[in-house]
């Protein structure tokens, strides 16, 4: 690549340091760091909303499946589309509505409020260490781009990359994420919108991917069994991924942070669309890729004028970027305010909390930047992660919200043996205990939450208190 693409990299990088720095000056409170005051508009949620889901994994992710599978790869990014709407249109408005009763700021205060502290701790555990994963598998994605950009080598791109991540992030909080991820999504949708069209006219033409084999339109090539779980899963996941629910938080009333989500859906399908047309491209163009190989990469350095390729280039690696951020941050909230203020100091003053998220945020990107450096090829950890956090957790959160008999001891059992189900089933995988292990861990995990939580809440009912804090939840 030229000079002239490798400076929208610098120049890039150097806006997100800006910002971060900017935005620093303005860390007054917890609210402030961790949901920006709860004060965005419609734009910044509908933002924050795609930045957060579609990242590296999504965009390259579905290319390539596109490039090695066809069409079956809509499912990738499509699904979470359908997700952000869900959520958005069953439970935004009530996150929303509860947690300024409450003065919620995270999922586990959710968790706590409706349930107890022991299924806080459950939830607050499995939020950390998925955050964690997410970075560490963005972190590596950045790490490859800026070394495809620049030629500077896997170990200075990978250390660079982390390096700008973790400041501006740690540095400006919430706002800082907000304002990054204004720039970061418009370069995204620039980046893969306007890739189609060179990347049809690289191969004679739209319709020129009819050249591919018949396998390729198959919309279940995926394997529907395969399909069907990684769809659920997702799904469910919205409902108890953290970041969820701190998009809710930082909306300046509850409309907002239903309609943010609605724009986010209607803005990712296009997204799902372009990346898979452009995997189907690049498969006419390159047919013969060496494993491993970045299919939407090469189509960009092949197809793409000087000028044109870097900004491309620097749209996905932004989306990259802006996927990264918010775990780092939502991880940083489970430290200081699930653990460090629910546990240890109760009384610790906003000041003392946001120096302390400045510096979990960096402590938590720098084990994030060690996992991805020692094991780059997570995808595997990441998919059980997200199956943890669906099993285990959507049950006892989706009916807290819509049950009133579903008990805290019915919860907390529910959480905990689900967990214990799916880590049990993965290990008799590994070790192949028997064919029944083969079933993806998620349908045994989500069976026995239902089982435990249903029976427990029914058979063993509730305490009059226990009852009064039910009704003070939902009200």
């Amino acid at each position: 690549m030229k000079g002239i693409d490798i400076c929208f990299v610098v120049i890039y990088m150097a806006m997100m340091l800006g910002i971060g720095i900017y935005t620093s000056r303005k860390q007054s409170s917890m609210e402030t760091y961790y949901v920006a005051g709860r004060k965005l508009g419609t734009f910044s949620i509908a933002c924050l909303w795609i930045s957060c889901w579609i990242g590296g994994a999504s965009v390259i992710g579905t290319s390539t499946k596109a490039y090695d599978m066809g069409i079956t790869a809509i499912w990738y990014v499509g699904i979470l589309a359908v997700g952000c709407g869900l959520f958005s249109l069953v439970f935004s408005k009530k996150v929303k509505q509860i947690g300024d009763h409450l003065e919620n700021l995270t999922y586990p205060d959710f968790i706590e409020s409706r349930y107890d502290h022991r299924c806080r701790f459950v939830s607050t555990i499995c939020t950390l260490i998925g955050m964690i994963g997410v970075t560490a598998s963005q972190l590596v994605a950045s790490g490859v781009i800026l070394n495809t950009i620049t030629g500077w080598g896997n170990g200075i791109s990978f250390t660079v990359a982390a390096v700008v991540l973790i400041l501006y992030t740690a540095l400006g909080g919430y706002l800082a994420v907000t304002y990054t991820d204004w720039v970061q999504v418009g370069l995204l949708m620039f980046g893969v919108i306007l890739a189609v069209p060179f990347a049809a006219n690289a191969i004679g033409g739209a319709g020129e991917i009819r050249a591919l084999p018949d396998s390729y339109f198959d919309v279940g090539a995926w394997g529907w069994p395969t399909i069907i779980a990684f769809a659920l899963s997702t799904l469910l996941s919205f409902f108890t991924t953290m970041d969820s629910y701190t998009r809710c938080m930082a909306a300046k009333d509850a409309n907002t942070a239903r309609k943010g989500g609605f724009i986010a859906a209607l803005c990712i399908l296009p997204i799902a669309l372009c990346a898979t047309y452009e995997g189907l491209a690049a498969k006419v163009l390159i047919p013969d890729l060496p494993a491993g190989s970045n299919s939407l990469i090469q189509l960009i350095l092949m197809t793409f004028p000087s000028g044109i390729k870097g900004l491309v280039i620097t749209g996905i690696f932004a989306a990259i970027m802006s996927s990264a951020d918010i775990a780092i941050l939502t991880a940083s909230a489970n430290v200081t305010r699930d653990i460090y203020q629910r546990y240890i100091n109760p009384k610790a003053s906003d000041k003392r909390i946001v120096r302390l998220g400045t510096i979990s945020s960096l402590i938590i990107g720098c084990i994030s930047l060690l996992f991805a450096w020692l094991n780059p090829d997570i995808m595997d950890i990441l998919l059980i992660t997200f199956t943890f956090l669906s099993a285990g957790l959507f049950i006892p959160t989706f009916f807290g919200f819509f049950w009133k008999r579903g008990s805290i001891s019915a919860a907390f059992y529910s959480m905990t043996f689900s967990l214990l189900t799916v880590i049990v089933w993965y290990i008799g995988r590994s070790l192949g205990w028997g064919s029944i292990f083969h079933i993806d861990a998620l349908w045994p995990g989500l069976g026995v939450s239902a089982v435990l939580f249903f029976s427990i809440s029914v058979l063993r009912g509730q305490k009059a208190e226990e009852r009064e804090k039910i009704q003070h939840f939902l009200s």
